[in-house]
């Protein structure tokens, strides 16, 4: 709910929430922490680095989270940095390819948040090419961001079967809101 651990936007979840289906990540480290993000009315709460543990998958983190949440109110974030895992704020780069992680985390929940951190806000474009084997690798929605830089790059990763995240197009007028 807050990034790298500072502060906490409790007020601002629990009314967006209550206006529209949230799904509410940043700074979500424990399942009693996931627990209290759905508490106050979020649909499904992302986790990122905490599914890292010691330079590996905490594959032992993610089944716990399944079987107390249920998978179907988990998104796991995969953060790329240079075909990496970044964690921490994307502070942090592990040894841990998206393609490892979504294979071994994917029993445990219902979606992938892919952020391609290298061509975030950039407006470059998204890489079709990344995007496309990580869809082939899971069977779970996947949601991709990072310089998707106008509707046409929406409508051909929808053709793929991914949701997009879109932002700074939005924000500089090349998209509506």
């Amino acid at each position: 709910m807050c990034g790298m651990g500072r502060g906490h936007n409790v007020d601002l979840v629990r009314e967006l929430s209550r206006q529209v289906p949230c799904q509410i990540g940043g700074g979500i480290r424990s399942v009693d922490a996931a627990l209290a993000t759905l508490k106050l009315g979020a649909r499904r709460v992302i986790l990122g680095s905490s599914l890292i543990s010691e330079g590996a998958i905490n594959t032992a983190f993610a089944q716990e989270a399944a079987a107390q949440i249920g998978s179907e109110r988990l998104v796991f974030a995969v953060d790329s940095r240079g075909g990496r895992v970044a964690i921490r704020g994307w502070q942090e780069v592990t040894d841990i390819t998206p393609l490892e992680m979504m294979r071994a985390l994917e029993p445990f929940c219902s979606a992938f948040l892919y952020t391609h951190i290298d061509t975030e806000g950039l407006l470059k474009g998204i890489p079709f090419d990344v995007v496309s084997e990580l869809r082939g690798a899971t069977s779970r929605q996947l949601i991709a961001a990072g310089g998707i830089r106008n509707q046409a790059e929406v409508d051909d990763l929808d053709a793929l079967g991914v949701d997009s995240v879109v932002g700074m197009a939005i924000y500089q007028g090349l998209m509506p809101a």
